[in-house]
């Protein structure tokens, strides 16, 4: 049976900050104190329960504490450009979604918070890929796309929740937008855990996002799933259709998640980090725990992750720019 959010949260640990139990550490090599691992978006949303499951296998394997640091706001912004203006030690790390390629781009000159996605951070490894869903409330009567927009249409439906400005979730919002030639408009949250919230309150009819922060209310029949983003069907759900599918063409977009460190650290760490990642991705609990948020671990060398980003910067740039998106 697949493990509940709840199961996963109790699992890996909760509160704004996590040690783990762990035996006494050697002095002298790395690590010989603790790592943290920030979190740039709240508690229990999917970037969180992934950083808290590898972050306990992480100090099982090497001998030191953890610690999770959730620190939010400002679309992910705060916690991310605390990470690269950090000692390049190996002791400050950041696990962060493809949001990190994105909001470079949406930022206004002169803000606050700012980082190079590409320049500023040393790549570790992709620890998972993820699909983006279109979920809706049951109470909104939609079953299909086609009844998704003929619901906008007719003024029914106005608005979806997405967790933030230069989220993929933004991104992908935009895209359909285009591609059915509708205006949902777009209402920010702090990470999609408040944004599910407030569908279950009814304060907002959708949403694009994954499955994990919305999973228990899909099980219960308040939310239902629409379509995913992929090009083919995901394995999580092989019962609904693509966008593609439903006739949105150019409307497919995925999420990933990835560790990485401030720009300059020592090789030995990374391969240390690197080594490590790729192995605990392998364990089948981990698999397992991963599969419960819909997501696929990946693994790889932090060469393939430099490249991802970059990629993804370059190709969100352009699609930023083509639909004028800024944070407010």
């Amino acid at each position: 049976m697949p493990l509940s959010r709840r199961h996963l949260l109790a699992l890996a640990g909760s509160g704004a900050a996590t040690s783990l139990s762990v035996p006494a550490f050697a002095q002298g090599a790395f690590p010989n104190k603790p790592i943290t691992i920030t979190v740039a978006y709240p508690a229990g949303g999917d970037t969180d329960v992934l950083a808290r499951i590898v972050g306990q296998k992480l100090s099982e394997r090497l001998g030191v504490p953890v610690l999770i640091d959730n620190r939010t706001g400002a679309g992910g912004t705060i916690g991310t450009a605390y990470v690269a203006k950090a000692a390049p030690d190996g002791y400050s790390l950041l696990l962060a979604p493809n949001t990190l390629s994105i909001v470079p781009h949406v930022l206004k000159e002169g803000t606050g918070s700012r980082y190079d996605a590409v320049n500023d951070f040393t790549p570790i490894i992709q620890l998972a890929s993820q699909s983006l869903f279109v979920i809706v409330t049951t109470a909104s009567g939609v079953t299909n796309m086609k009844e998704l927009v003929a619901a906008v249409k007719s003024g029914k439906i106005k608005s979806y929740a997405s967790p933030g400005n230069g989220s993929p979730m933004h991104i992908l919002a935009e895209l359909f937008n285009k591609s059915a030639g509708v205006k949902i408009e777009q209402i920010p949250y702090r990470g999609s855990v408040p944004a599910v919230a407030d569908m279950i309150g009814g304060q907002v009819p959708m949403m694009y996002g994954t499955l994990g922060p919305a999973s228990q209310h899909i099980a219960t029949g308040k939310l239902a799933v629409l379509a995913v983003a992929d090009p083919q069907r995901s394995p999580f759900m092989p019962k609904v259709p693509t966008l593609i599918e439903q006739g949105f063409k150019d409307s497919d977009l995925g999420a990933w998640q990835a560790l990485l460190g401030p720009k300059g650290m020592p090789a030995d760490a990374v391969k240390l980090l690197n080594t490590h990642c790729n192995e605990i991705l392998k364990m089948p609990d981990v698999a397992a725990k991963m599969n419960a948020l819909s997501a696929s671990p990946v693994g790889g060398d932090p060469d393939k992750l430099g490249k991802l980003v970059a990629s993804d910067y370059a190709r969100y740039g352009k699609v930023v720019k083509e639909f004028g998106i800024q944070a407010d």
